[in-house]
């Protein structure tokens, strides 16, 4: 029994109603205009600052989204959910995120774990945010790595195309559905190392077990390429070069992908035709020569094989530069709270995208301080004069139960960019 069999006139109502709403904003000019500047952007055209934000971490109990759901089903209320998420990013936070004509549907892809799991002891609750620790499972990377096995991966088409049916059916006559998504967020691969030996391991490795640890980081290499080939090879890829989410924050527009070689819209979406997003936060407390030994390697294959890479998150890149820029077809670098923006802005010149993200801590203490705030950003504008600039406020966790800050920080980061 497919969704649209369980969902009641009521809902099918309330769905479609967004979804009329939805078209109009999608046909607003506004949304020409940002989806205009994020492609000016990423050519290096002359264009404005890209402003974003993000609200999604925010675990104070008045939150900037909270939706009142009208739907009574399981299924409807998550489609309302997205709906109104989209209509409260063009009405309330109006950064520039781009509302475009569509509603996307995944693939039901599942991965198998490594043959382990780590024991996760998590703290805090719903509303607050707490500390995370847990107990590795490979405890000696010689005698344990035998635990390891490679994943094993599988996709429900099935269930994917009923999905894509049902959402059909309810948004006849006003948005077309189409299969679109990401499987995974980064390829970074210290995300997935710290989770089978710790942060610690990963750290004391790199002096006690080096053959051990490059084993390791080789291991995760071809498992993450081996999940991209057997995308590619299925046909599960889509394109990531619109309103996407890509790197750690920032919007896919492009028109360098997918690239000249694909034959016609329509033909199966290729490792080279998208975005990858590489990081290493996990590592921040590692010199470069560190970093160059026992990540940088395992980064440069994955880069080789996609079309357009986004480099960083919150770890500070500018001491480890130099070998990162070594990348192909690196386009953004994340500039996070603890980056030497200077160093940076010079660095990158027009080559790269100066994806900077502000330090969150500017609106989330009890006091509003907007002439702090104003000054961040002008710093900003001012060390980064003449590069291509976007500017995210992410990694938001609280804003002291003032929801209305987030909206104001877009407005006023708009209004210092529109005066330079």
């Amino acid at each position: 029994m497919d969704a649209t069999t369980r969902i009641s006139t009521h809902d099918r109502d309330v769905l479609r109603r967004l979804a009329e709403r939805k078209a109009r904003i999608a046909a607003d000019p506004v949304n020409a205009e940002r989806r205009a500047a994020w492609l000016a952007l990423d050519s290096g055209k002359d264009g404005r600052v890209m402003i974003l934000a993000e609200e999604g971490g925010i675990r104070d109990q008045r939150r900037p989204f909270a939706p009142v759901l009208e739907c009574s089903g399981a299924w409807s209320c998550g489609i309302e959910w997205c709906l109104k998420h989209e209509i409260f990013l063009f009405e309330t936070l109006r950064d520039d995120h781009v509302v475009e004509p569509v509603v996307n549907v995944g693939w039901k892809v599942k991965t198998s774990n490594f043959g382990v799991e780590p024991v996760v002891h998590q703290g805090g609750d719903e509303t607050h945010m707490g500390s995370r620790s847990w107990d590795p499972p490979i405890k000696d990377l010689d005698a344990d790595f035998g635990k390891l096995r490679q994943r094993t991966f599988s996709v429900d088409r099935d269930a994917t195309l009923s999905e894509k049916q049902s959402l059909e059916d309810v948004f006849a006559g006003i948005l077309p559905v189409r299969i679109r998504g990401s499987h995974y967020w980064t390829m970074g691969l210290t995300i997935q190392a710290i989770d089978l030996i710790g942060l610690e391991g990963l750290m004391l490795a790199m002096y006690d077990n080096p053959a051990g640890l490059h084993r390791l980081m080789a291991f995760l290499r071809d498992d993450n390429l081996a999940f991209s080939r057997w995308l590619e090879e299925q046909g599960l890829y889509s394109l990531n070069n619109e309103n996407d989410y890509n790197g750690s924050g920032s919007m896919g527009y492009t028109r360098d992908l997918p690239q000249a070689a694909r034959r016609q819209a329509g033909s199966p979406v290729r490792e080279q035709d998208l975005w990858v997003l590489l990081e290493s936060q996990e590592t921040v407390g590692v010199g470069p020569e560190l970093f160059e030994e026992f990540i940088f390697p395992y980064h440069l294959s994955i880069a080789k094989r996609f079309g357009k890479t986004y480099y960083g998150c919150c770890e500070p890149v500018h001491n480890r530069w130099s070998i990162i820029k070594r990348l192909p077809n690196l386009a953004r670098v994340s500039v996070s709270p603890w980056a030497d923006q200077r160093f940076m802005a010079e660095a990158f010149g027009r080559d790269y995208v100066f994806s900077r993200k502000p330090n969150p801590s500017l609106i989330s203490t009890e006091v509003f301080d907007e002439a702090a705030i104003r000054a961040d950003i002008r710093q900003t504008l001012d060390l980064a004069r003449g590069c291509r600039l976007e500017i995210i406020m992410k990694d938001v966790h609280t804003l002291s139960n003032e929801p209305a800050r987030l909206a104001r920080w877009v407005e006023i980061a708009r209004e210092e960019a529109g005066s330079r």
